[in-house]
């Protein structure tokens, strides 16, 4: 009985997300910057001739991570303001009372409303990343090497950060949850980048910004792998030093351990977003 209710909620949430306006945009969105980048690529293959030359693949690989997250924030604020309203909205506007006044269980109803929102975002990844990678191969001749395991740690990218939306949807309004979900995604990015500067300074402090940012918030972690999933992996032997401070390369992949912390940090988020909803009053 339980297993189906969460179904039927999560089947509930992707259509209920499907008739939002936030879809709408993403699709605005997400058309233009796929549209942006085959000019882009296509302006590559003018200047280099197809990718025959170390400086060609490093452009490639480079622009093509460029794109890739600017899909992934796509992502990111489409899930991350899908997920307050999802939860919070109907709160304030009472739909939850007249649910749960039925014998339903209030966690039932989260999980099958964090399984629509995963549904939609890994759907989002999947379509929108197969769409940029047939551009590259048509217009360069590139594919990436692990094109799978890269849009399979995008879509846990979204995972994540659709997780904690939910979680602060349950303490604070639709909107605010939004903003600070995707500023806590901003935040992240920007300490990893500093983090990268600092390895390859070799500044153990600098360093340490990156690597306790990736621990707190695992969406730039996750993003370093897949970057280094879709790039060239000729491009260690192309580049010098400051390879690890590029924002849009990736030195190396992620180990089993942090995709374990990854997965740990859904579920105990998850476990927190579930507690705070049962006494959150209707």
């Amino acid at each position: 009985m339980t297993a189906r209710i969460v179904f039927t909620v999560a089947a509930l949430t992707l259509q209920e997300a499907a008739r939002r306006r936030v879809l709408r945009s993403l699709a605005v969105l997400t058309i233009t910057l796929l549209a942006l980048s085959a000019w882009g690529f296509s302006r590559l293959d003018a200047e280099f001739g197809g990718l025959t030359t170390g400086e060609a693949k490093v452009a490639a690989s480079t622009v093509l991570n460029l794109v890739m997250f600017g899909l992934s924030l796509i992502a990111a604020l489409g899930t991350a303001f899908l997920a307050g309203p999802t939860l919070a909205g109907e709160v304030e506007s009472g739909t939850a009372l007249a649910i749960l006044a039925r014998p339903i269980r209030r966690s039932a109803v989260l999980l099958g409303k964090w399984l629509g929102l995963v549904a939609f975002g890994s759907g989002f990844v999947a379509l929108a990343g197969l769409a940029q990678f047939l551009i590259v191969r048509t217009t360069l001749g590139y594919w990436p090497p692990q094109p799978a395991i890269g849009l399979a740690l995008l879509a846990a990218q979204t995972i994540v950060l659709l997780t904690l939306g939910l979680l602060l949807s349950t303490a604070i309004s639709p909107m605010a949850s939004g903003i600070v979900a995707v500023g806590l995604f901003g935040a992240t990015w920007i300490a990893g980048v500093i983090g990268g500067v600092g390895q390859a300074l070799a500044n153990d402090s600098v360093a340490r910004v990156g690597t306790i940012s990736q621990m707190l918030l695992p969406t730039d972690g996750l993003w370093r792998g897949a970057m280094h999933a879709f790039q060239d992996q000729t491009l260690f032997t192309q580049v010098g030093p400051g390879f690890g401070a590029s924002p849009f390369l990736s030195q190396a992949p992620l180990t089993t351990a942090y995709l374990g912390w990854a997965g740990l940090w859904v579920v105990l988020v998850l476990v927190l977003a579930g507690l705070a909803f049962q006494r959150r009053d209707l």
